[in-house]
């Protein structure tokens, strides 16, 4: 899963070796959501991860709500705002209280939050074990615990707040499908915590990748994700991004 962090995808076949050391010491200076204590590590090697086998039954509703956590929240909000079928990708906190649910206190790791992203998609057009799919093949690396590439804390913890009882269990047995299958070289640490409240962060974190697309910790992080979403899941992909900005103007 590393290969699709700092130099996957495009990126990482256009750096020259040069290039990649001052990029590396710009991220480790200028983190994005939290300090950088570790080298970025590249694994080119990167399985690919089966769609789930479960039988999910088809949505009824229009409209269902998930939450995920895994990293900084700016790389995943990017990856789902690209997701045909997602109305909304909100960027926030959740697994702790209202009270501190605020960057500055979250980004300490004593809040008990993990920056998340609410994800809003038609069931009709997208299934939540496809959106699954997608956070576990692209948006993060469920092998690393308490952190994602640069990023350390258990605020990026990986971890799966299911909205229902069928989300839990569709949850549950995707990890259980991956863990047997040993599509990882390391066992998965993705938790499923139940009865949290989401909190939308401040608007300052909301579009973030789109509207820093040369910010050189998004170059290296999350830009990949979003080039690997359009390779290895093209059905799915589409170019122009759903924006909070956008539907709040609306």
């Amino acid at each position: 899963m590393r290969g699709r962090g700092p130099l996957g995808g495009t990126l990482g076949r256009m750096v020259r070796p040069s290039s990649f050391i001052v990029l590396v010491a710009v991220t480790l200076l200028l983190a994005g959501c939290g300090p950088a204590t570790s080298p970025l590590v590249v694994d080119q090697n990167v399985p690919p991860v089966p769609a789930a086998i479960l039988n999910e039954p088809p949505g009824q509703a229009q409209t269902e709500v998930a939450v995920l956590a895994g990293g900084c929240f700016w790389g995943v909000q990017g990856v789902y705002q690209h997701v045909t079928g997602v109305s909304q990708a909100v960027s926030g906190y959740a697994g702790g209280s209202a009270a501190t649910a605020q960057y500055e206190l979250v980004s300490t790791g004593s809040t008990g939050h993990a920056e998340s992203v609410q994800i809003t998609f038609d069931p009709q057009v997208i299934g939540y074990s496809q959106l699954l799919q997608i956070y576990f093949s692209v948006a993060h690396d469920p092998t690393e615990l308490n952190r994602q590439g640069p990023d350390v804390g258990t605020q990026y913890r990986s971890v799966i707040f299911p909205t229902n009882a069928e989300q839990a269990r569709i949850a549950q047995a995707y990890i259980d499908q991956l863990g047997q299958a040993a599509v990882f070289k390391a066992p998965i640490v993705t938790r499923i915590e139940l009865d949290q409240t989401f909190y939308a962060a401040e608007d300052y974190h909301q579009d973030y990748l789109t509207r820093n697309p040369t910010s050189p910790y998004i170059m290296i992080n999350d830009l990949p994700k979003i080039e690997n979403l359009k390779r290895t899941q093209p059905d799915v992909y589409r170019a122009d991004p759903v924006l909070v900005a956008a539907a709040r103007s609306n």
